[in-house]
């Protein structure tokens, strides 16, 4: 059984210019990457529950705010390379992240050395045009913006440069 992982995709307009809010990851493995290591804030949830519940969880424990209010799209579920199968929601907001905080984790930092740190679990959001965040997302979620720019509500908004 592959592992199940569910998330938000926040989307607004700026001047008829699609964005999307997504997420840097935290820790020492990321630190040096920009792009192709964003990701939509995502988390695991068990075969069996409520991927909309996990979502809302999981963008709540990485960004410290809540999914605003809103009608959702269902974005579908799209298996990763890493064998991962991550169902994505959209909501349309326009969310001020000035205040985002993230939950931490704890890992051995160096590697062997007997020393545990603590990291976030995302060290940034930001808004991005769709066009900009193809090249900042992970290769396995960036279908996740074709699916999004294809609903028949974002008819005649352009991805940006």
């Amino acid at each position: 059984m592959p592992k199940l992982s569910a998330g938000v995709l926040l989307y607004r307009t700026r001047d008829d210019v699609a964005e999307v809010l997504i997420a840097h990851p935290g820790g020492p493995f990321w630190a040096r990457k920009d792009d192709a290591a964003w990701s939509i804030p995502k988390g695991e949830y068990y075969d069996g529950g409520d991927p909309w519940a996990a979502a809302q969880r999981e963008f709540s424990e990485e960004l410290g705010l809540s999914v605003p209010a809103g009608g959702r799209l269902d974005l579908g579920a799209l298996k990763q390379p890493s064998g991962k199968v991550v169902t994505a929601f959209a909501v349309r907001a326009d969310l001020d992240i000035a205040d985002t905080r993230s939950n931490t984790f704890e890992m051995e930092w160096p590697k062997g050395s007997g020393n545990m740190r603590e990291f976030p679990e995302v060290d940034r959001v930001g808004w991005f045009p769709v066009a900009q965040a193809r090249v900042k997302l992970l290769k396995g979620q960036r279908p996740f913006l074709d699916l999004l720019m294809a609903h028949p509500e974002l008819t005649g908004l352009t991805e940006g440069c």
